[in-house]
Parts: structure tokens; sequence; C-alpha cells
């Protein structure tokens, strides 16, 4: 190592003396060239001179040449290059010469830029230099900035005019689509185009100028405004929003650039605000398009319940209506649900903003569309109960049946599984009010209960004519002996069957009270009872009508008290003993009101007899049945001059061979 570094000293001090040997050099050729140097510098910057001088001279005919060939950017260059020197020394005549020539060649071209910017005939950009150059040549700002304005409303009107020729009634309007995108590309861009040359242009005005700008991107804005809306309103129609809320994406995009450059104009939020309306009018016409679902559901149940039925071809059964009305309304709310919400999907440039993430949903959608469609379907139902005639009208009561058990079925599960899908499809915020599942269900459950009775009402009333009619126009003074059960009898029979057939469809059996082994000869044993020869012993002789007026009121004090129209529970029991209990009340009244003869009893006794060993299988309770068929053979048996009640054994003959 001692070695190396004796090696390495003796190398740096040669480096040394070679380095003061370089720099002594290079010191004696600066002294030599030091005259020189000075001079090639004073004859440069006389170059220098000589050069501009020549540049001063050659100006006019150099901004002569300029205007000529129309470089009018050059020509101004120009001049602003010569402009203070050609001030700072126009003392002399020779540069006052220069600089007279200069201002004849400068007016004249302030001239052409001026009448090359009123012309109109170029585009903004072009428009902009023109206007710079006039500034550049020092023309008013103030004038400039009117005229600038003036003929970029001449150019963003004409775009305006082409916006409404397109909607005009020939040729056809484009799609929303395509006509967005011509005023994107028209009006929004020529817009931004005019803002921004505003700005760099007229930036000295201040906020007089920007409040110029504003004004004037204000009013244009609400004219495009206006007429994209006219646009949007034709697309009102339609149930595919797909088309739609990509066009007001394009709107509410292409406006973000001039609603930045223009904040105080308040584009970017009237842009907004015409996006939330188009959601609001969309959201009430699905609700329309469901409302017209479900009455086109319940045309399409009143026609097949219309429709005659084909020997060997059964239509459709009820629960298969039902089933399908059901599957398609269901279908409708999650078409509509899905239209809907194209609104808040992520890659929408205004799904971010608060109506959407919050109003839109909560309001929207679950309370005004959701919400409002299952109101207004109860509401629908709900009509059908007061609808006028006693027959209920021109509803059919299956139809009646079917919306009972549709509300029902809503109440129980599909409610709560709509709101359901409807909440985690739109992540409705808790801080908005919205309607409980459970006030729906009960709103639901009400309408059903509501059509269920109008349903046991109507479907009584059906029968009570039959009877009420079948006793009003006999005579049952005169009336033969009886032979046989009367036809009408048989229908109700028939009638209740059918009925019982019908509801059994829909809904389920229900709780009856345990049957007696003899229920099919209760009626039958009561009328040749002890009790019941009794009833009628006192009537036998002329002297005990009081008695037998007392006795019947005594048995009615111990009988038990019948509501005829009690609440009806949903399963087919309770609505087959509503609608006995209003046809045999409507018989009871009846009776009451006519007079009758010894066969007129007799005859009265057969038909009830009939009634017991049919009817008593669709209700509850069978005592029901009992004591109403019971309290209509006593009523005529009081209303009867001469009652002789028919032989037990003979009435239980005819009812059989009836």
């Amino acid at each position: 190592m001692k070695n190396d570094f004796r090696k390495m000293e003796d190398e740096m001090d040669r480096l040394a003396t070679n380095m003061a040997v370089i720099t002594d050099f290079s010191a004696r050729i600066s002294a030599t060239l030091q005259d020189r140097h000075e001079r090639i510098t004073k004859l440069a910057g006389v170059h220098a001179l000589l050069r501009k001088l020549q540049f001063l001279f050659e100006l006019p005919s150099r901004l002569t040449k300029c205007v000529e060939l129309g470089a009018y950017g050059q020509a101004v260059r120009y001049q602003g290059r010569a402009q203070a020197v050609l001030q700072q020394y126009q003392h002399l005549p020779s540069f006052r010469a220069i600089q007279d020539d200069c201002q004849v060649i400068t007016a004249r071209l302030a001239q052409q830029l001026r009448q090359r910017f009123r012309e109109g005939g170029s585009g903004a950009p072009e428009q902009a230099e023109c206007v710079e150059l006039l500034l550049a040549l020092g023309e008013p700002a103030e004038e400039l900035c009117e005229e600038f304005l003036a003929h970029a409303r001449g150019r963003l009107e004409e775009e305006l005019r082409s916006l409404e020729a397109e909607l005009g009634p020939s040729p056809p309007a484009p799609d929303v689509l395509e006509f967005t995108d011509h005023g994107g590309s028209g009006f929004v861009g020529g817009l931004c185009q005019v803002a921004a040359a505003y700005q760099e242009l007229f930036a000295a005005q201040g906020p007089a100028g920007a409040e110029r700008l504003a004004a004037f991107a204000r009013e244009l804005g609400s004219r495009y405004f206006a007429l994209v809306e006219r646009r949007l309103a034709q697309e009102q129609g339609g149930g595919d929003n797909s088309l739609l809320v990509r066009a007001l994406d394009r709107f509410h995009r292409r406006l973000r650039a001039p609603g930045a450059l223009l904040a105080a104009a308040g584009l970017a939020e009237a842009a907004t605000e015409i996006v939330e309306r188009v959601a609001r009018e969309r959201l009430g016409h699905h609700l329309q398009g469901l409302r017209a679902a479900f009455l086109g559901c319940l045309t399409d149940v009143r026609q097949a319940l219309a429709a005659p039925r084909v020997a060997g071809k059964e239509g459709p059964g009820l629960a298969e209506l039902l089933a399908n009305v059901a599957s398609s309304i269901l279908s409708h709310i999650k078409a509509s649900l899905a239209a809907v919400h194209l609104f808040t999907a992520k890659e929408v440039s205004f799904s971010n903003k608060p109506y959407f993430r919050g109003e839109f949903c909560s309001q929207g959608v679950r309370e005004g569309l959701i919400v409002g469609f299952i109101r207004s379907m109860c509401q629908t139902a709900q009509s059908f109960c007061d609808s006028p005639g006693e027959k209920g009208g021109a509803t059919p009561p299956a139809l009646l049946l079917l919306l009972s058990r549709l509300c029902l079925d809503y109440e129980t599960a599909t409610i709560s599984y709509i709101l359901t899908l409807t909440d985690e499809q739109f992540l409705v915020q808790d801080q908005f009010p919205v309607t409980p599942v459970s006030t729906l269900c009960a709103e639901a459950r009400e309408t059903a209960r509501r059509l269920l009775t109008h349903y046991v009402k109507v479907q009584g009333l059906v029968i009570s004519q039959m009877l009420r009619k079948s006793v009003e126009t006999r005579d049952w003074l005169s009336t033969l002996e009886p032979r046989n059960v009367r036809a009408v009898m048989k229908r109700v029979v028939e009638d209740t069957t059918a009925i019982d057939v019908q509801v059994g469809l829909l809904y389920e059996e229900g709780v009856r009270k345990a049957q007696s082994s003899d229920s099919s000869k209760r009626t039958f044993s009561v009328y040749s009872s002890s009790r019941q020869q009794g009833r009628y012993a006192p009537s036998y002789t002329p002297s005990a009508p009081m008695d037998t007026n007392l006795l019947s009121n005594i048995q009615k004090l111990f009988s038990e008290r019948i509501d005829v129209f009690s609440p009806v529970e949903f399963n087919k029991v309770s609505v087959l003993t509503g609608i006995i209990k209003i046809s045999l009340k409507t018989l009871l009244e009846c009776v009451r009101l006519r007079t009758f003869g010894r066969f007129g009893l007799q005859q009265v006794q057969v038909d009830c007899h009939f009634l017991q060993l049919y009817l008593w299988r669709f209700v509850a309770d069978e005592e029901l049945v009992h004591l109403l068929l019971d309290e209509v053979v006593a009523s005529a048996a009081l209303r009867c001059p001469d009652p002789v009640p028919m032989e037990p054994s003979v009435v239980e003959v005819i009812c059989e061979r009836g």
C-alpha cells in the first residue's frame, strides 16, 4: 500500500505542473484577443441596431403586405413590436413619418377585422381571434364585448331554431337520444366556446363582465331547456326507460362544462331539476301503468267468468284465475321497479345527486309507486262494494270472492315481499318517513274483509230474491194439499251447493261445531215433537188466539238471538253461514207478511223440512238452521186460521221423493 500511494503522489505532482502550464497559456491567449473581442461586440451591437432600424423603415410595407395577404395576426404582432419604439422617438421626423404610415395601415387593418367580425360567417374561434386582434390594436373593450355577445347570440339562436324544427310535425322528430346529442354538440358546445373565449378575452371587465355573460347564458339556456323538456314530454308514453335515461345522462353530462364555466348562470342546477322532474313524471307514468294493468286483469277475469262454457271443455277455475292475476300484477311491479331503477345506476351521471340517493328512492319509488299502487288496488277493489243495485250492480260475485282472496294473500305475504324487494334494490334511507308494512297489511286485510262481506250480502240477496218472490206470488190461502217440495227450494239448495263449491276453490273449510247423528231429521223431529204440537194445539180452537201469541213470545225469550249480519271470517263455513242466515231471515220476514191456509202451512212445513235436510251441512252450527226454520214454521202457524200440521211421516215421504 505504501508503494502504491507513493506512485500516486508522484502522478498528482506532474498533473499539477501541467495544469499550471495550461492556465498560463490560456491567460496569454485571452490577453492577445481582448481587443478584438471588444471590437466584435461593438460591431454586433451596431448590426442589431441597424436591423431594428431596417425593420422600422420596412414596417409600413410589411404591414401593407400582411393586410393584403390576410395575415392579420402577423400584422398585429409587427405593430406591437414597433409601437413602443415609435412612440418613444416620435419627435424625430423620420420616426414620425413611419408612425403616421403605420397608423393609417393599422386603421385599415382594424376596419377589415371589424368587417370580418361583423359578417359573422366564421365560427367562434375565428370570432374570438378577431376580437383578440382588435383588443391588441387598442379598440374599446366594452364595445367589443357587446358585439361579441351579439354575434354569439346569433349563432346559438340558429342552433335553437334547428332544434325547434326537429320538434315540428314534419319531418318526424328524431329519437330523444339523437335530439340530446344534437343539442349537446351544437348549442351546449357552442355556449362553452363562447364562455371560454369571453372569459379569456374580457377578463379585465371584472364582476360586471361576468354578470353580463351569466345573464346571456341564463337567457339562452332557459330556451334550450324548454326545447329539451318539450322533447322529453314526447317520451312519456313508452314503458322502457333505457333510451330516456341514456338521453338524460348525456344531457346532464354535457352541461357539466358550462355549469363549471358559468356557475352564476345556474345551468347545471337547472339541468338537474329537469332530470328530477322527468324522473317524477316517469314514476307517475309507471303508477298509471300498474293501475291500468290491474284493471286489465279484472277485465280478463270478467270475460273469463262471462264466457259460455263449451260442452266437454272446462274453462279456467277461480284458483287459476287468481294465480294468473297475482302473477301478472307481480310481474308488472317487477318490470316497473327495473325500469325506474335505471335512474339510480352507478354509471349515470346524475345518480349521485341527493334527490336520487334519498327522496327518489323512498318517497318516489317506495311510497309513490309501490305503496301508492297497493293502496290504489285496495281502493279499486273496495269500489266494487259500493256499486249500486240490490244485487251488487254488474259485479260478478265470483270477482268479489277472487279480489277478497287476492287482498288476503297480499296481506299475508305479497306486500312484505314487494316492499322488501323495493328496499333492497333502492336502499331506502331511514330519515324519510315511510309507511310501515304492518299498516299496509292491515289496509289490505280490511279490504279483503269488506269484499268477502259484500260477497256474502250479494249471494244472500240473490237467494233471498228467489225466496221472496216465491212467497209473495203464491196464494197461500187457496193452495192445494202439498204433494211435492216446491221447485224454488230445490233451486235454493242447488245454488247454495254451487256457492259452497265456488268458495271452497279459494278458501279453507273452517271450523264447525260437533254435528249430531240425526241432523237430517232434526227439522222433522222438531215439527213432530210434543213442543211443536203444544205450540199449535191452542190454535186449534177459536177461543185461544192470545194463548198462541203468548206461547210464541215466551218461546222467543228463551231462544238464542241470531245476528244475521255478523262479521264474516276468512273460511268457507263462515261465508256459507252468512249467506244462509240472510236467506232464511228473508224467508221468515216474508212469511210474517202473508196469511196461510191449512195446506199453505203444510207446504211451508214440507219446504222447511227439505231445507233442513240439506242446509245444515253448510253452516258452522246446525242449530242455527234449526232455529230459523223452526221460527219460519211457527210464524206461518200464527198466521193460519186453521193450523193443522201435516203428519211427520207424510212430510218425510214427500221430502225424500223430492
